[in-house]
């Protein structure tokens, strides 16, 4: 194989408005101009390798071997070095990068989970990390190069379908809420301006459901309220809105479960009462949440093998699962306070649930070894960055 150059040089030795980018390679750095136009802000592998440039198109990807046994061994090979395949040659980078290698290592079970954060730094700009959970010890690496337009912006969604990443809506305090939507391709680690919402919309929340991204809610131009949502269809890259009178504005958290999605807002300093309804996908409409449901729902959830979490951070940190064969809450365990970081965000991967708050002080927890000390959760951490940033949200792409 030949050597893996990272980033493009320059010959006169001059620097042309060069930042350094995250790369998936540990340890490494690549640089990429910074382009003014937003249509298209790109962090991206240029991976030339070599005599790519001349490779003629149907030159085999491993020579003397089909290309169906060259997928069958590249595909192998773990997510981490995705970054050095690319660098190989133009038809591997294309591989790396395109749906055939993505639907190969799925159907084969072959796909690997990294985390994405998304948190606001003491200079109130959006800033974005990214986290291998097969490598701990390595810690979170920043992904530089978001988006301009969307840096200073509160309220923006943040969802993934696929191996892409979606920012949309948000607004600002000279700024009304915004229709713009940019997507993170994480194979190609590059940024790109996507179809916009059909309504501005900041401080929506989202979530997917039989292949489509949902914005539900939010509030749209001069702080109004928005009773609607709108569903992405990646098929014709394309949002469409449905409107309906019990969608209300200020919903804190969203979840799937048992098929269905379910939104829910916070109580109120006169009541106890909580606002939560469930979308049923069959008639395309939002009933009230079971109240049992609803009354332990106090702190962002999420779901582990169809089984329903949520940390309670109202003293503390306590880990709380539904129960729905017996209708009840029952308490897993506290977390150290000494590990977490409040206000955090939940995110799964596999039978682990990470635990990310201020700092992107993590902690890790496995639902099938659930374990207690002294009443205290066993679980394994991750230190704080140097940074003190907060955390919006946290998702996982699969490649």
């Amino acid at each position: 194989m030949q050597s893996c150059k990272i980033g493009p040089s320059n010959p006169k030795g001059t620097r042309t408005n060069m930042e350094p980018i995250y790369s998936e390679l540990e340890n490494s750095v690549e640089t990429e101009s910074t382009l003014d136009n937003d249509q298209s802000v790109e962090v991206e592998d240029t991976g030339s390798g070599g005599n790519s440039e001349m490779d003629p198109e149907v030159s085999p990807l491993i020579p003397g071997l089909p290309d169906d046994i060259a997928l069958f061994c590249l595909a192998r090979v773990p997510r981490r070095y995705h970054v050095l395949l690319k660098c190989v040659s133009r038809k591997w980078r294309d591989l790396v990068c395109g749906d055939e290698w993505y639907s190969y290592r799925k159907k084969h079970h072959l796909q690997e989970s990294w985390i994405y954060a998304l948190g606001r730094d003491k200079s109130e700009q959006l800033c974005c990390y990214v986290l291998d959970p097969t490598r701990l010890k390595r810690g979170w690496k920043p992904i530089l190069g978001l988006p301009h337009r969307c840096i200073r912006r509160k309220g923006v969604g943040f969802e993934v379908l696929g191996k892409k990443l979606f920012l949309f809506g948000g607004c600002g305090w000279i700024e009304d809420a915004t229709n713009e939507v940019y997507c993170y391709d994480a194979a190609m680690n590059k940024w790109n301006q996507a179809a916009s919402l059909v309504v501005p919309r900041c401080y929506c929340v989202s979530e997917v459901l039989d292949e489509k991204i949902f914005a539900i809610g939010g509030v749209g131009p001069n702080s109004s309220n928005l009773p609607s949502w709108e569903t992405y269809n990646t098929g014709t890259r394309s949002w469409t809105l449905h409107e309906k009178p019990n969608i209300f504005p200020d919903i804190e958290d969203s979840i799937v479960l048992d098929g269905k999605i379910h939104i829910c807002g916070g109580s109120s300093p006169l009541s106890s009462l909580v606002s939560a309804f469930v979308f049923e996908p069959s008639s395309s409409t939002w009933q009230p949440a079971a109240s049992e449901l609803v009354s332990g729902w106090h702190g962002p959830a999420v779901v582990v093998h169809g089984t329903l979490y949520v940390l309670d951070q109202s003293s503390g940190t306590r880990l709380m699962m539904w129960q729905k064969d017996i209708r009840e809450w029952v308490a897993v365990g506290r977390l150290s306070p000494l590990l977490t970081k409040p206000p955090c965000r939940l995110v799964a991967v596999g039978n682990n649930i990470f635990i990310i708050g201020k700092g992107l002080s993590t902690v890790v927890f496995n639902v099938e070894n659930a374990r207690n000390m002294d009443g205290v959760l066993v679980s394994t951490s991750i230190p704080k960055s140097i940074s003190d940033d907060d955390v919006i949200s946290c998702k996982a792409i699969t490649i």
